[in-house]
């Protein structure tokens, strides 16, 4: 990787110039819309509904929320981790004797966990940008890793070296590989290269809600709802709800947004203290552990270093959110069902904070009011098999 002293510096225009440097190599993702998923969101939570929960006996909030979907589960790769891989490789192939020391040869490596989707995507991405740009990827998996990450990981063209299951021997692994080939280590998030790489899906948000909202007749814009209240005020979102495992999409979405007027958010799964973020907040004090087996899978991995700097210390996500279990599941069910958009639980998490979290709800309503928001969700990927999403849904 290269050396993270050397990045650019962490700000907008940053993100625009890792744009114009990976865009050939991405897909510029669609961003839809839903109207049942929209009214959902506008609609009152039951009583029922509150039952068990925190804000069991309140008056349910009545927010006016407007759901624009980034899909980034249609991204190469099923996931936003391409952005990220190809940006770290394009500026280590920039660095000063890089190439001349051999640098191409020698290639890059990483590790994959094998069974989570989080590691794995990342792992893929490398690989695809690797092939791509004509440079070897080393990616160490477990033995015990599921057949079908192995064949894609091999699929885009990367050498697969066993390792044993834990991340310690993983990364043993790795060190070994590094002695051996010389290859550069690409670590999944917790670095600016990366952060950089993986904010410019909130560029790329950012303009296609604006033409979108210009397009289509004065009255109405481009989308599957009708825009009610002062529709000449409506020039983009409002705000932006992003899924955060190691934070690198967080952070660099909050960049992209920074300055914007744009708020971001971020959505963790708050089983077995999957929401380390969140907590780690609330303490003044980052985690730097989180052992979990929530559904969201993409999402076991705590904040790393440089996306806590953008997200606590530079103040850039305005605030933290988490759901349940049940929730990451009925958001996904809606989406499945209701879109026809494959996507992974992880991916789910900000939509299930729009619908179901009476604390983000109530801040719209207040915030808001009658004119409501534009709120930007992020798709962060679709890697799930059929047989998982059976499983889960299963009827016990």
């Amino acid at each position: 990787m290269a050396d993270p002293r050397k990045s650019p510096p962490l700000t907008r225009d940053s993100i625009i110039a890792a744009h114009a440097l990976i865009k050939q190599y991405i897909h510029y993702t669609p961003v839809l819309t839903n109207a049942t998923l929209t009214d959902l969101a506008s609609t009152p939570q039951s009583a029922s509904d509150l039952v068990d929960t925190p804000w069991a006996g309140q008056k349910p909030a009545k927010p006016k929320i407007r759901l624009w979907f980034k899909c980034e589960n249609l991204q190469k790769v099923g996931a936003f981790k391409v952005r990220g891989a190809f940006h770290a490789l394009m500026r280590l192939m920039a660095e000063e004797g890089w190439e001349a020391h051999g640098g191409r040869e020698r290639g890059v490596v990483t590790h994959s966990s094998g069974m989570s989707t989080f590691l794995s995507n990342h792992a893929q991405a490398l690989a695809l940008a690797a092939r791509t740009i004509g440079v070897p990827a080393h990616i160490v998996m477990p033995k015990i890793s599921t057949p079908s990450k192995i064949a894609a990981t091999k699929r885009y063209g990367a050498r697969v070296i066993f390792s044993g299951s834990t991340s310690t021997e993983r990364e043993a692994v790795v060190e070994e590989v590094i002695k051996e080939t010389g290859a550069r280590l690409v670590p999944p998030y917790d670095h600016p290269d990366i952060m950089l790489g993986q904010g410019t899906l909130g560029i790329e948000f950012q303009e296609q809600v604006e033409r979108m909202l210009a397009e289509g007749g004065k009255e109405q814009p481009k989308c599957s709802f009708t825009l009610k209240g002062k529709r000449e005020t409506k020039k983009g979102l409002d705000a932006i709800i992003a899924p955060c495992g190691g934070g690198g999409m967080l952070s660099g979405t909050a960049i992209s947004c920074e300055g914007t007027g744009i708020f971001v958010f971020g959505a963790e799964p708050s089983f077995e203290g999957a929401d380390d973020c969140k907590r780690g907040i609330e303490q003044g004090k980052r985690i730097e552990t989180v052992k979990t087996l929530t559904i969201a899978d993409g999402l076991r991995t705590p904040v790393g270093a440089y996306p806590w700097s953008v997200i606590y210390e530079r103040k850039l996500v305005r605030q933290m959110f988490s759901v349940t279990e049940d929730q990451i599941k009925k958001a996904l069910r809606l989406v499945l069902e209701r879109m026809k958009v494959m996507v992974e639980p992880s991916a789910v998490v900000g939509l299930a904070t729009a619908l179901f979290n009476e604390y983000f709800r109530k801040m719209v309503e207040k915030e808001c009011g009658e004119e409501g928001w534009d709120l930007g969700i992020v798709f962060s990927g679709g890697n799930v098999s059929v047989e998982a999403l059976g499983k889960m849904f299963e009827v016990p």
